[in-house]
Formats: structure tokens, C-alpha cells, sequence
């Protein structure tokens, strides 16, 4: 963890005494590393383009972290935005990414969200992720009401199975994302569809979490075959996101580095599109949790201990509101002491919520620890804030920034209780 170490027996995250911020601020708040969320991103697109992708866009995936702040560090470095509600285009383009960089997914987008995009400048968006025909036929009547084009895309469903959590699986016929062969190319060939509206692109996402790139490599291998079969001169191919971060230690040894990653996309187009044709579409990417989920760490205060026979429970401040993965998921999360001292016992990190998934981490060995202590749930940064809630009646956490001077910022208020009325 080369931002996450200790430095005279405290915790420090990319140098910044994490016991000396929480004197200063109240528990449970969340902290990024800018210098790390940009390094990551930085990572990825070099990645691509020392890989010989055409031209490549990276769409950051705003679902993983809406914060502002982070946005206006990504926009800084180039990032485009895939972005799944209005809420989310708005907060993109107030961040600086541009209508340009922008690939609007998601099955349920409404007509006033729609209608939006598509006056975000003269020719709209850079793509309308399409997942169904209905959708298709409202995004051509309001560009034919706006008397403009839509630029589209269609969101394959390749019906391959990833090695991911079910919740988080989208590449099959039995999930509610994209739009199988048959249905894509029945719609291309229907000119109804296309009074106001350009085919310019195709997309798959199979899912998130990804450290097995078998299913990967099939999904892009199933877009470069449809992709040909539309014969339709398309300016790109979008081969989503979902690459996976190493959180459990085990995780280490399966993740594939972006080196790798991009090497098998770039060899899968070729082997699949460009060997069966002159064409050399842009190829756009659509990571969130690669980019963001390591530059976030959650810190946490101990409020009591309890002993249930052999069950010890170490009751934290924090809870399932504030990071729902764990709960969700059933996904494991590193846990540290700020104060670092030997592991002498056998914990379960709970919260406070009235749930018994409220849970962090099961039989976990930490040190003895009191109330008033602080632990630090890692590897935070993705699926965190934008996933959590008010249950309990309890406010929305602290956001804080280390930016690259090393300067620490507050990038968005912790909620008080006015705010939830």
C-alpha cells in the first residue's frame, strides 16, 4: 500500500497523519489522495495509448464517486464522463468535462433527461448508450422535436458470464443491460428509427470487479463481430469498464495489471475487427473503480467493545449507511488501527445501523482497541459515498482531499440533521 503506512507507530495516508485530521474533524469521514486518484488515471490512459488503441477516450464512470472535486481533477487530466442519470450529466459538466467526452448508459433514462443531453450543445452528447428499441424511439422523437440529430450507440449484450459477484454481472440475457445481436441488427435495418438519430458506435460492459479477463476478451471478441455485421462505418467501439482492484489479499496474485489489460483488448480488436476490415474506430474505455477505489479510505472511531461468549464485537461509529459493499456485497475491506500495535485478538467491526449486515469485517485480528480509538476501512474510494444513504436518520459523512500540494481540503460538509428534513 505505498499511500497507506506507518510512520512511528500512526497511520499515515500519502504522508498525511491520519490521527493529527481526526483531532480536527469528526468520525466517520472519508479522505481522498488526489496525487494517487490522478496516477491512476494517468495509468489507465497511458496504458491505452502505449497499447496502440485508435485514439483512445476515458470515460470516467461517475456511478463509482460524483465529487466534484475529484471530476475537476479528472477533467483536468482529459477524462470524458459515463454518466447514468441526469443528476450525474449535470455533475459532470459543472466538474469541466465536456458534452464531447460524455457517454450517457443506463436502461431507464427518462425523456427530460434526454431532452437535456441532447441541448448540452449542437449536436448533443458524444454518445446515447442505447439498451432498447423503446429508448431508441424516444431519443428520436425528441431529437426530431429538437430538429437535431442523436448520436447513438448500442450497448451489446454478449451473453458471456463473468467471474463477479451476481449483483454486479451485466453480460447476460438474463440481466436487464443491453441488446442482444439479433435485436441490434433488426434495428439498424428499421429506417423509422433513424429519421433523427446516427448510429456512430457499440459498446459492452459485462460487469464490475473483473480480475478474470476470459469473459473480458469474449465480450469484445462478441462487439468486434457484431460491430461488422451492422455495415455501418462506425467511428467507435466502447469496451466499457469493470477492471478490478486487488481488495483482498488473496486478490494480489489474480489482478491484471493495465499493462496486461490493454494489451488483450488490443489484440482481441485485432484479431476480431481489424483483421476483416480497413476501418480503425476510436476505442473508448468506461473505469471507476480502477481509477478511484484505492485513492479513498474510510476513518472510523470505536465506540464500545462487546462480548457475546467468543463473539467479540468492536462497535465503530461508522456504518452500513455510509459504505453499503460490505453489507451489500459481501465484500471484504481492509481494516487498520490508526495506532498500530500487535494483533492480539479476533474482532467483528460493526456499526451502529439496526441491521445485522451492518458489518464491516468478520473475524478479523486487530489489537486491543477502546473507545475513542480510530480504524480505517480501505480502499474506500469507489462505491462509497455514492452509494450511501440516510437509514437510521443518519447524515451523510465528511469529505476530505488531500491534493497533490498536500494541502487538506473539505470537498463536501458532513449533513447535519436539517438537512435530511
Amino acid at each position: 500500500m505505498k499511500y497507506l503506512s506507518y510512520k512511528k507507530k500512526s497511520l499515515q495516508f500519502s504522508g498525511i497523519d491520519l490521527a493529527a485530521v481526526a483531532k480536527r474533524h469528526r468520525t466517520p469521514f472519508f479522505l481522498y489522495c488526489e496525487e494517487m486518484l490522478v496516477a491512476n488515471y494517468q495509468e489507465f490512459a497511458g496504458g491505452a495509448s502505449a497499447a496502440g488503441l485508435t485514439d483512445p477516450l476515458v470515460c470516467f464512470a461517475l456511478k463509482s464517486n460524483p465529487n466534484r472535486e475529484l471530476l475537476r481533477a479528472l477533467a483536468a487530466q482529459g477524462s470524458g464522463a459515463d454518466i447514468v442519470s441526469g443528476g450525474e450529466l449535470r455533475r459532470a459538466l459543472e466538474a469541466g468535462i465536456p458534452p464531447e467526452k460524455i457517454v450517457f448508459s443506463g436502461v431507464g433514462k427518462t425523456e427530460e433527461e434526454i431532452l437535456f443531453a441532447l441541448k448540452t450543445t449542437k449536436h448533443g452528447i458524444f454518445s446515447f448508450n442505447v439498451e432498447s428499441i423503446e429508448e431508441l424511439e424516444l431519443i428520436n422523437s425528441c431529437a426530431r422535436r429538437l430538429r437535431k440529430t442523436a448520436r447513438i450507440c448500442f450497448r451489446l449484450n454478449p451473453v458471456v458470464k463473468p467471474k463477479t459477484h451476481k449483483f454486479i454481472s451485466t453480460g447476460n440475457k438474463t440481466h436487464k443491460f443491453g441488446l442482444l445481436e439479433a435485436d441490434i441488427l433488426k434495428a439498424v435495418a428499421s429506417p423509422y428509427l433513424w429519421t433523427h438519430a446516427r448510429l456512430v458506435g457499440l459498446s459492452v460492459h459485462i460487469g464490475s470487479q473483473l480480475l478474470d479477463l476470459g469473459a473480458t476478451r469474449r465480450g469484445i471478441a462478441r462487439l468486434c463481430e457484431v460491430a461488422l455485421k451492422t455495415k455501418v462505418p462506425l467511428e467507435f467501439l466502447d469496451v466499457g469498464g469493470g477492471l478490478g482492484v486487488d481488495y483482498h489479499p488473496e486478490d494480489s496474485s489474480k489482478l491484471p495489471a493495465v499493462a496486461d489489460y490493454m494489451a488483450l483488448v488490443a489484440a482481441t480488436i485485432a484479431k476480431h475487427f481489424h483483421a476483416r476490415s480497413l476501418q480503425r474506430p476510436r476505442i473508448v474505455f468506461e473505469p471507476g473503480r480502477r481509477i478511484v477505489a484505492r485513492a479513498g479510505i474510510l476513518i472510523m472511531k470505536v465506540l464500545r467493545n462487546k462480548i457475546s461468549e467468543d463473539n467479540h464485537f468492536l462497535i465503530v461509529d461508522g456504518g452500513m449507511n455510509d459504505f453499503m459493499r460490505p453489507s451489500l456485497y459481501g465484500a471484504y475491506h481492509a481494516l487498520l488501527p490508526v495506532r498500530q500495535a500487535r494483533a492480539d485478538r479476533v474482532c467483528h467491526v460493526v456499526g451502529p445501523i439496526c441491521e445485522t449486515s451492518d458489518c464491516f469485517g468478520s473475524d478479523r485480528h486487530l489489537p486491543a482497541m477502546k473507545s475513542g480509538d480510530l480504524i480505517v476501512l480501505c480502499d474506500t474510494g469507489a462505491y462509497g459515498f455514492s452509494m450511501g444513504s440516510n437509514y437510521n436518520l443518519r447524515g451523510r459523512p465528511l469529505e476530505l482531499l488531500i491534493t497533490r500540494q498536500k494541502k487538506l481540503r473539505v470537498v463536501n460538509q458532513a449533513q447535519g440533521y436539517e438537512e435530511l428534513l
